[in-house]
């Protein structure tokens, strides 16, 4: 089941690259508000099944990964993709598998005002704490935008935003 619902995480990173392009960066929320999302400068992109598939990785500037944008053309689809997230002036960085929704690599934010100096049992737990918190909290917000995205997705408006995504792509960076 999980092999033959991936193609809809990996829509999903397709679908958060285009939003976030077209909105100047920011994706609107019901939760968090508006949320600064960018795509960094490393993307893998997949294509075909077993012994057939494909695998490429993209890296490039910014929100311009040219390679990546001419593989979704090609019909290739995002697989795993690197991102930066702001949310109040806190930053996290993560990378994130299309396919099984998995996180990799996260850095939580800076400025979460974890305990320094001697470590201490109560130092120790409240820093585990509050960096827990912070992997709750980026959780929770690709969780909500998954579901804004299937909103989306089972919608009428499904085609129409999928003539909007090729717009954006064939649409010079």
């Amino acid at each position: 089941l999980i092999i033959a619902k991936r193609f809809l995480g990996q829509e999903f990173l397709a679908w958060l690259w285009y939003k976030s392009d077209t909105g100047d960066g920011y994706v609107r929320t019901d939760s968090f508000g508006e949320v600064e999302l960018s795509f960094m400068h490393h993307m893998q992109l997949e294509s075909g099944e077993g012994e057939f598939q494909e695998k490429i990785t993209c890296r490039g500037l910014k929100a311009q990964l040219h390679e990546a944008r001419t593989g979704l053309i090609l019909g290739k689809k995002p697989e795993q993709v690197r991102m930066k997230v702001v949310i109040e002036e806190r930053e996290w960085y993560f990378t994130l598998s299309g396919g099984l929704f998995e996180f990799r690599n996260v850095k939580i934010p800076k400025n979460l005002g974890l305990m320094t100096g001697a470590m201490e049992q109560g130092a120790t737990e409240g820093n585990m704490l509050i960096r827990l918190d912070a992997l709750e909290e980026i959780i929770r917000l690709v969780n909500e935008l998954f579901v804004l995205f299937l909103r989306v997705r089972i919608s009428d408006d499904w085609d129409r935003e999928v003539r909007l995504m090729r717009d954006w792509l064939m649409k010079p960076s």
